[in-house]
C-alpha cells in the first residue's frame, strides 16, 4: 500500500512543469521572468551590459562590481546622480594624505594637469577594460616616482596589472618629452618634479573623489572624456561591400 502511494506521488511530481532557471509560470498562466543572477527574485529591468532583464536588487549590488554597465545605461546615471548629491571625503588611507598641495602650484600649473588629463582620457578611450582603480593606481604610481625624484633619486614602483603599467608608462614617456622640450629650450626649471609630483596628487584625489569605488567604476573616466571629447579614438571604418 504504501509503494502504490509513493508511485503514485512519483507519477503526479513527473507530471508537474520543471522549474525554468531563468522563468516560471503564475497562477494566471502569464510568464515571470527571473533574474539570471540570483535565481530568485523577478526581473524587471532590462540591462544593456548583459543584454537582459535582471532583478532591482541585484542591479543595485552588481552594478559597477560584476557588471560592466555602459555609461548610458538610465539606472547608471540615476545613482551617479544620486552619488553626487551625496559627496564622500577623501578616503583616510588615501595614498600622499599627508601633503599639503600649494595653492600657487596648482594655479601655475594648469597646462600641465590639463595635458595630463587629457593623456589619461586618450588612453581610456582605447582601453574600454580599463576602470578608476586603475587610472588611480597608475597616477599614485606616478606622484611616488616624482616624490622620490625630488630628492634627486629615481625609485621607479610600476603597477604590475598589465593596464595599471601601460597607463604609467604613457604618462612618464609624455612627461619625459615635456622635460626634454623645456630643456632644449634652454628652460628647464619650467617643469619641476616638485610640480609634476603636486599635479599628480591632486588629479589622484580628484579622481578618487569623482568615481565611487566600485570595482568595475568608470564615473572618473567618464568625466575626463566628457571634458576631452577630442580624446576619443576614432572608430575603424567598416569595410565597405563594392557592388560591380
Amino acid at each position: 500500500m504504501n509503494q502504490c502511494v509513493f508511485l503514485c506521488f512519483v507519477r503526479a511530481r513527473s507530471m508537474l512543469p520543471s522549474r525554468c532557471k531563468y522563468s516560471a509560470e503564475n497562477i494566471q498562466g502569464r510568464k515571470i521572468v527571473i533574474c539570471p543572477i540570483c535565481e530568485k527574485r523577478k526581473a524587471t529591468r532590462f540591462c544593456p551590459a548583459k543584454g537582459e532583464q535582471i532583478c532591482p536588487v541585484c542591479c543595485g549590488t552588481e552594478r559597477e562590481v560584476t557588471i560592466s554597465c555602459p555609461a548610458d545605461c538610465t539606472y547608471l546615471i540615476a545613482a551617479h546622480r544620486y552619488e553626487d548629491e551625496h559627496k564622500r571625503a577623501l578616503p583616510a588611507d588615501t595614498p600622499f594624505i599627508e601633503e599639503r598641495l600649494p595653492q600657487h602650484t596648482l594655479h601655475s600649473q594648469q597646462q600641465l594637469m590639463s595635458l595630463l588629463a587629457f593623456q589619461i582620457a586618450k588612453f581610456a578611450s582605447g582601453q574600454p577594460t580599463a576602470t578608476d582603480l586603475d587610472v588611480l593606481a597608475a597616477v599614485a604610481a606616478l606622484a611616488g616616482t616624482y616624490k622620490t625624484l625630488q630628492s634627486g633619486l629615481l625609485y621607479e614602483k610600476m603597477p604590475e596589472i598589465p593596464v595599471q603599467r601601460d597607463l604609467y608608462l604613457a604618462l612618464t614617456k609624455f612627461l619625459d618629452e615635456i622635460k626634454k622640450e623645456a630643456i632644449e629650450k634652454g628652460n628647464s626649471g619650467a617643469v619641476k618634479d616638485s610640480s609634476m609630483f603636486h599635479v599628480a596628487v591632486f588629479l589622484y584625489r580628484m579622481g578618487s573623489l569623482r568615481s565611487n569605488g566600485r570595482p568595475r567604476s568608470r564615473r572618473f573616466i567618464e568625466f575626463l572624456r566628457g571634458q576631452f571629447p577630442q580624446a576619443e579614438q576614432p572608430k575603424p571604418e567598416e569595410p565597405r561591400i563594392i557592388v560591380p
